[in-house]
């Protein structure tokens, strides 16, 4: 039985994943990895061949496995940014961990279209780690330091201040569908196991063009 994912790694270890990244999913909230509530268990993976509702992958290790996809399953396209695409306005969502004066510094910034504006808004913890959130609210100042730092305005009144280092993972979340799992993409799954060793999924962030989606 595949052991879950490690939600999230702690940035001071191993980095969620080598950019280009990216990268829940995060998160994919909105059953679909959007940077919400932390599912049961999660994958990180490479297709190798779609057929049917079965979805072939391998794993980090290469081993290989297989994913039940049922006719619902929600899924995301990711694409790596520019972080510059962090503007005041931009409705994020980010993981983070708490830094000593209080504030946040960022695992990933996911950036949502406009009609995914409000997906998941709120601050709350996140993962097994302590001190670890997701954020997902409207971006208000942004200041360049040795990265960006941005304050993140969410529900009534709630505001974070989030420190966004250069060598965090960027991307945009967009609606998605099964043409997006071609051989050698690379997905982040959200799944729950059967006694039986079945692996069905509850949601995909699916990278385009090459773009590895962050945990």
């Amino acid at each position: 039985m595949l052991a879950p994912y490690p939600h999230p790694p702690h940035r001071h270890a191993a980095r969620l994943r080598p950019a280009p990244l990216v990268a829940l999913a995060l998160l994919l909230g909105c059953g679909a990895a959007v940077a919400q509530s932390a599912p049961a268990a999660r994958l990180a993976a490479t297709v190798v061949a779609l057929d049917g509702n079965r979805l072939d992958v391998t794993d980090a290790s290469g081993k290989p496995l297989a994913l039940v996809l049922p006719d619902n399953l929600r899924i995301m396209g990711v694409t790596a940014l520019d972080p510059a695409a962090i503007k005041p306005g931009s409705y994020v969502g980010s993981a983070a961990v708490s830094r000593p004066d209080g504030t946040l510094e960022a695992l990933e910034v996911h950036v949502f279209p406009p009609a995914l504006r409000g997906t998941g808004e709120g601050h709350r913890p996140w993962g097994t780690d302590a001190g670890t959130t997701m954020t997902n609210g409207t971006v208000g100042d942004v200041v360049m330091t040795q990265g960006r730092t941005m304050t993140v305005k969410y529900g009534d009144g709630g505001v974070q201040t989030i420190f966004v280092p250069p060598d965090a993972p960027v991307v945009s979340l967009e609606p998605g569908d099964r043409s997006l799992l071609v051989p050698g993409a690379h997905i982040v799954a959200g799944y729950s196991g059967a006694d039986d060793g079945t692996l069905t999924a509850s949601r995909l962030n699916v990278g385009r063009n090459g773009t590895v989606p962050p945990i």
